[in-house]
């Protein structure tokens, strides 16, 4: 089965053809970093002003880098939640117009579902149950992932999703934009232990996450606060030394909450299979201390590479095919919804 998968959830355009769910014929992804960059974060009308622009290229794109006619595709997949309303319909109107006009059949696609899923493109043989993270710019989410398109969440974030909260403090920092990487980066040249942040973990079995709380620790510690509780202005005597160690504060504090909800939602449950996915899953700290808590935990961990952690259609194609398999189709009403 050929599947055509379309992704526009955010602020990459992409589509991709995946065969039986597994083999990826071709990806397609058409960041929009420099277009938000010196804004700080994604700006939701030019992402969807340049999703119109990209899309329909981007799937000729994919349908040529896998040799074939959209008459070859047996399915037609979209991802219709959540993520930013407009940039969903766009998404959403296309795959409705090409399966009208090929006759295909339609399926609509949970993107955070397909971040979990994106570890079967890589890793197959990933047994079943499996405790999915599925951390991003938009996501933080606990998932238990019973079968290829069986999915019950099991936590979520009440506000910031980690990938925010590495974009508003960069941003604090005057690090810039997308401040996961950067991060990541400097982090490498910080002491984790040199300030001594929260980890907010919301109870002794809560699998659910909150970061602004940690946030607001992070500008404290930049800002300052008077007696008064208001912050100071930003102080100018920052030294690199000490920006590179509130980075690896930071991300050390969020990183443990990960991992431990992640232990916990696999202790609470008895699986032990943890798979990990989403734009923060590129973050080698996170990917370092994950696989040392599999390890002492005795659990087994799979994350897949870099290029399908972030956004992308091979990992809605993939999952589409399952829905398929399953004859769960979507009606030409399909809409899309900014909500999980």
């Amino acid at each position: 089965m050929l599947v055509l998968g379309i992704e526009t959830s955010c602020d990459e355009t992409s589509a991709s053809v995946v065969r039986d769910g597994r083999e990826v014929l071709s990806n397609i992804v058409a960041s929009q970093i420099d277009l938000h960059s010196r804004f700080g974060g994604v700006v939701p009308e030019l992402a969807c002003r340049a999703h119109v622009e990209q899309v329909l290229p981007i799937i000729e794109s994919a349908l040529q880098d896998a040799g074939i006619a959209l008459g070859d595709i047996d399915v037609i997949a979209v991802t219709s939640k959540p993520g930013l309303i407009g940039a969903l319909l766009i998404g959403v109107s296309a795959a409705k117009s090409l399966a009208w006009a090929a006759g295909k059949p339609l399926v609509g696609v949970n993107h955070i579902h397909a971040h979990a899923y994106a570890n079967w493109l890589e890793n197959p043989d990933t047994p079943y149950p499996a405790v999915a993270l599925v951390a991003s710019g938009g996501h933080t989410s606990l998932l238990l992932c019973s079968g290829p398109a069986e999915y019950r969440l099991l936590g979520a974030t009440n506000d910031d999703a980690a990938g925010e909260a590495f974009d508003k403090v960069a941003k604090l920092l005057g690090l810039g934009y997308p401040g996961g990487p950067i991060i990541d980066k400097l982090g490498k040249k910080g002491n984790p232990k040199a300030v001594d942040f929260p980890r907010p973990m919301l109870g002794k079995d809560s699998l659910d996450f909150s970061f602004s709380g940690l946030k607001t620790a992070a500008l404290y510690t930049c800002y300052g606060q008077d007696s008064r509780g208001g912050p100071l202005p930003m102080p100018n005597d920052l030294s690199e030394e000490r920006v590179a160690d509130i980075a690896a504060s930071f991300q050390e504090a969020l990183i443990d909450v990960l991992v431990a909800k992640t232990v916990r939602a696999a202790d609470l449950t008895g699986v032990r299979e943890i798979v990990v996915g989403g734009g923060v899953a590129c973050n080698s700290r996170l990917r370092a201390k994950m696989g040392e808590a599999a390890a002492q935990f005795g659990l087994r961990m799979n994350i897949p590479s870099l290029k399908f952690c972030t956004d992308n259609a091979a990992m809605i194609a993939g999952l589409a095919f399952h829905s398929a398999a399953r004859g769960e189709f979507a009606q030409l009403d399909l809409d899309a919804s900014p909500s999980y």
